[in-house]
């Protein structure tokens, strides 16, 4: 409408120009130069600015011993995973959706979404091949960062994926050994063949320095970003100790660190303990959890992760237990991490995927609603006592018409009213801890009728 108005004016004015220009020559040369400028202007002076209004300067979260802080106040998260951000918004078509599940979050009070930051080969990859990048996806990426700004959400962003699923450690394999470079085809050459390293550590760089086509801003220097998370569950179950696993963690973690001191880093482990953990047989749901190469306590330990991330799948961990047994079981793996982040690790836990399967044999759809209560419950009576349960994100959430995006765990959370109302409420309880309720306007709207 606005390029429409501004043709329209142009040629209102057209004819009064012409007017004055034979009355009097002497005025062409200003009103010539003065109606181009104007004509410029009015057809393509703001577009940018229109389709991306700037916006208040935003803080980059911090951490201070077991809390997240913003603006020197803790910051608790209530949020969500849609990982398909950047896979969806390659054709410009499918913003609207990207758009629709971002402005939806917000609506519910949902702070962060963590969302892929790769896709390595295969359809529409961002790393085509080792240090080649598809700019069209880069651009996607992009439009993500600037439209969560937009809605009021950061970002988690994760940086490689474990499993094969957009690449993951399998393609960065494939790639050493169709260069003839492999050391092995193993998958967990990953963290140890030196060309594969090389790659990865490019790839970070790449994404890290990356400017924002859109905004001009790297995004090492952009708060809209969260967090850098470096791996979708890490497992190197060629090496149980978790000593290969261990050295690919403290390397990589300094070489993000070395790139960008502004964001907060966190590993992406699903929270495992380790062959020498005391909790190995206690809380690891069964023992094959403890040969997997990762260890939580001794992984997040490192100096450079700055909060620890565990995931919740008790139906992918036990084939034999109800729901019941696997809400309390729940409970006590929860317990367990924010026990390790309160005592030990002294870093705030962030349990940043979290669901229950609609293939469970006995599953009703209420039990969603009290598996995520649980969860929901746990995290604010943490945060009320100030302690290191400093938030989680559902798996996953999106809108409709994605049905090739969704799995077992998957919905839309406006066709679910109990899920819909609960996750509401949950970000009220949290921003009322944070006191900001009273101070900020969306907030009193959303969770007014909730006091």
């Amino acid at each position: 409408m606005k390029r429409d108005l501004r043709s329209h004016l142009s040629l209102r004015f057209l004819p009064i120009y012409r007017k004055m220009v034979a009355g009097n020559g002497l005025l062409y040369p200003i009103l010539g130069f003065a109606s181009c400028v104007a004509f410029i202007y009015m057809s393509f002076g703001d577009l940018k600015l229109s389709s991306f209004p700037k916006e208040p300067r935003l803080s980059f979260v911090e951490r201070n011993g077991t809390q997240f802080f913003l603006d020197g106040k803790p910051l608790y998260v209530n949020g969500w995973n849609s990982y398909w951000l950047m896979a969806h918004s390659v054709d410009e078509n499918n913003r609207p959706r990207v758009s629709a599940m971002l402005q939806a979050g917000a609506k519910m009070g949902l702070t962060v979404c963590r969302t892929w930051a790769f896709n390595d080969g295969g359809y529409d990859a961002l790393q085509i091949s080792p240090g080649q990048f598809d700019e069209r996806v880069f651009k996607a990426l992009d439009y993500v960062i600037v439209e969560a700004r937009q809605h009021g959400v950061r970002l988690l962003l994760s940086l490689v994926n474990n499993l094969q699923a957009y690449g993951g450690k399998t393609q960065y394999v494939n790639w050493a050994w169709q260069e003839g470079v492999g050391l092995s085809s193993s998958n967990d050459s990953f963290f140890f063949d030196p060309s594969i390293r090389k790659y990865f550590k490019n790839y970070v760089l790449t994404v890290l320095t990356r400017k924002n086509t859109i905004t001009g801003i790297e995004y090492r220097n952009d708060p809209t970003i969260f967090a850098w998370e470096l791996m979708n569950e890490p497992r190197c179950m060629s090496d149980p100790s978790g000593d290969t696993l261990q050295d690919w963690l403290e390397e990589m973690t300094a070489f993000v660190k070395s790139i960008d001191k502004n964001h907060l880093l966190t590993i992406g482990l699903e929270g495992f303990y380790g062959p020498k953990s005391p909790k190995k047989s206690t809380v690891n749901p069964e023992e094959w959890a403890s040969t997997l190469g990762s260890d939580f306590v001794r992984n997040s330990n490192i100096a450079n992760v700055d909060f620890t991330s565990v995931h919740i799948y008790p139906d992918h961990w036990f084939h034999d237990l109800g729901f019941e047994e696997k809400r309390s079981y729940v409970s006590k793996w929860m317990r367990s991490h924010i026990e390790d982040c309160d005592k030990e690790l002294k870093k705030p836990v962030m349990f940043t995927e979290y669901g229950l399967s609609n293939q469970n044999k006995d599953f009703q759809p209420s039990q969603r609603e009290r598996f995520y209560r649980t969860i929901s419950d746990i995290i604010y009576k943490s945060a009320k006592k100030k302690g290191s349960g400093a938030g989680a994100l559902v798996w996953q959430f999106f809108v409709e018409g994605m049905e090739e995006y969704n799995d077992d765990f998957g919905l839309v959370p406006w066709e679910s009213p109990a899920i819909y109302k609960l996750t509401i409420e949950q970000s009220c309880r949290l921003a009322r801890i944070q006191g900001l309720i009273h101070e900020k306007g969306n907030w009193k709207e959303l969770c007014s009728k909730r006091e």
